[in-house]
């Protein structure tokens, strides 16, 4: 409201503020003896599902999580910007790096058992990192390997921008959930596609190739942080924010009005209770101070039903094939005599 004064209409909407989605299709298919009601409630919610009608928003990260000691994503954006200079792409370490909370989810609890030397695992203890000051944990200074890998978290993980934005190759454990901005991500273009089931192979076979393929791996990675870095811009969230928010408006059928008893909130309700420390310097870091001297960008138009089938087969086209070298690779190393 303060980068576009005027331009975000009076608006009544839910939040849900939570991992999981909440409005599931299940809920709204018709059963018998069951009364559904239509169309099902509005909700916005940080990530999305093939099966849920959630509405996706940005999630809070992007105005840093003082928790865990993560900047708003302006700062860490440059950070990362400059960390990926330390180490050349070359020089870096020829092994696969992940590095989080294991406990969230079954799928990262298998993937610290996968056992081989490609791999760089690690249990992150954000208890331990808070009394040593988070020196162990900057995100910046974790682009020293080659290849990072993605894996959800119980849902979607902030962590993808982070990982995507490290000019590694994005070893990309397929999602359930998504979040606004990684539909569009195209497999051996911004990612290499790694099976669920299939993970520890799929990683280790990823990783070879990657090693007898440095100029194809490299542009990989290169190519999953310039779209971070350039189109994940703070300004490009907010001409999001903008227009979906502008959209949401034109469907209401209500006077939306301020019900009694509403407490108002705005950034200086919020921030001036909490005196100094991690969580009002990142409140007054992420601050808009002034509107936007542009105005938000156009937003391209959906997508015809024959273009997004069109683009979705490319991405299991292109899926599959991954998935065929992978399994001819394995076949190759069950023929050769171990001594």
């Amino acid at each position: 409201m303060r980068m576009y004064p005027g331009q975000v209409p009076d608006l009544e909407l839910l939040f849900l503020c939570n991992d999981f989605p909440g409005i599931w299709r299940r809920d709204y298919r018709p059963r018998p003896g069951v009364k559904v009601t239509w169309p099902p409630p509005p909700v916005f919610h940080y990530c999305g599902h093939a099966g849920a009608f959630d509405i996706v928003f940005p999630d809070w990260s992007f105005w840093g999580w003082p928790e865990i000691n993560i900047k708003e994503w302006n700062k860490l954006s440059e950070a990362i910007s400059e960390g990926i200079k330390k180490v050349k792409w070359e020089e870096r370490e020829p092994y696969a790096y992940w590095k989080g909370n294991p406990g969230v989810a079954k799928i990262r609890k298998d993937l610290m058992k996968c056992d081989d030397p490609m791999l760089r695992l690690y249990r992150q203890d954000w208890r331990r990192e808070g009394r040593i000051g988070y020196r162990t944990s900057n995100l910046e200074d974790q682009c020293t390997h080659r290849y990072k890998i993605y894996i959800e978290g119980r849902t979607w993980s902030v962590s993808e921008k982070y990982i995507l934005a490290c000019d590694s190759m994005t070893l990309l454990v397929k999602p359930f959930y998504f979040d606004f901005f990684t539909r569009s991500l195209v497999p051996m273009e911004h990612y290499w596609p790694i099976r669920p089931r299939e993970k520890c192979s799929d990683i280790i076979f990823a990783v070879h190739w990657g090693n007898n393929n440095t100029k194809k791996a490299k542009t990989i990675g290169r190519n999953g942080s310039e779209y971070v870095l350039k189109n994940l811009q703070m300004k490009y969230v907010y001409d999001y924010m903008l227009h979906l928010l502008q959209s949401y408006g034109k469907l209401l059928r209500m006077n939306v009005e301020v019900p009694d008893g509403a407490k108002e909130v705005c950034p200086e309700t919020m921030a001036c209770p909490i005196e100094g420390g991690r969580v009002r310097q990142y409140m007054e870091d992420s601050l808009i101070t002034s509107s936007s001297v542009k105005g938000a960008c156009e937003m391209p138009p959906p997508f015809e039903e024959n273009e997004l089938k069109t683009f979705l087969e490319k991405k299991e086209s292109v899926e599959k094939e991954v998935e065929k070298w992978t399994n001819e690779y394995w076949e190759e190393q069950q023929k050769i005599p171990k001594h």
